[in-house]
């Protein structure tokens, strides 16, 4: 789903060749059918089944995008010669990235690309963000965010985060305190890629507010490859999440499934 900030994240669907934009349709009801088709994200072609978040298996294995270093940028391997798609990660793993402290479902470390904000908090659910240091690559972030997810969270529970908001963090307070704690590693990588490699963020704290009516007590998943239909009273959308009366969907998971969608 594509979100755009304001007052309260707007979320918009994309079925088909067309956008549907989804805050307005809260209390009203909502059908998604999947037709049975699975068109890969990178090359079009028809797949029987969805690999690394909407790829063919072919794709799944040759493109950097789907490489485990994304998933693990501490373990990048472009300056060895063995990228994938060496042009590719140019683009988007040699180019400055954010180290950041959230509020998902608790305090966590992420990094994304510098132009993803705040596109990245939004994806997560996140009510606080901070970014906290600006990085060459994604390679130097990777390095950055294990340092410190040995003293916070690197993941976030996607059920807690349904459930409802977490209290306020005072995130510069944990910034300073991780720093401090990290500064070892932070003058070891520096030593490696050079002084300007990690320099602070300089940018404030951020918080979202999401459009939710109401959250689930209890949490029943929505699979499209169980079942093809997905209806009910939509109640709320955070993260990737919408959030029915009928149990929730992770919409990110079923990227490139071909769905057709009604309203009422």
């Amino acid at each position: 789903m594509r979100t755009e900030a304001g007052a309260s994240v707007q979320y918009f669907l994309r079925v088909g060749e067309q956008e549907l934009h989804l805050n307005p349709l809260l209390g009203h009801t909502l059908t998604l059918t999947h037709t049975g088709n699975i068109f890969c994200d990178a090359c079009g072609r028809k797949t029987k089944k969805s690999y690394s978040q909407g790829h063919c298996y072919p794709c799944m294995k040759k493109l950097a995008r789907c490489d485990m270093c994304i998933m693990k940028p501490e373990t990048c391997h472009y300056a060895q010669g063995t990228c994938r798609e060496p042009e590719w990660g140019e683009q988007f793993c040699m180019t400055d990235h954010i180290v950041y402290l959230a509020n998902t479902s608790g305090l966590k470390v992420g990094i994304t690309r510098a132009n993803q904000m705040p596109t990245r908090w939004h994806d997560q659910g996140a009510t606080q963000a901070l970014p906290i240091f600006r990085v060459k690559t994604r390679h130097v972030s990777g390095l950055v965010e294990v340092a410190i997810a040995k003293h916070v969270a690197d993941k976030t529970n996607w059920r807690a985060i349904l459930k409802g908001d977490n209290d306020v963090l005072d995130l510069p307070t944990e910034a300073e305190r991780l720093t401090q704690a990290i500064a070892s590693e932070l003058a070891d990588i520096r030593l490696q890629f050079g002084q300007d490699a990690i320099v602070p963020a300089e940018q404030g704290a951020l918080t979202f507010s999401y459009p939710v009516t109401e959250h689930p007590t209890k949490i029943s998943s929505h699979n499209f490859d169980k079942n093809p239909h997905v209806s009910g009273i939509l109640k709320g959308i955070k993260g990737q999440y919408l959030i029915f009366d009928t149990g929730v969907i992770n919409v990110r998971k079923f990227t490139s499934y071909e769905v057709t969608a009604s309203h009422e």
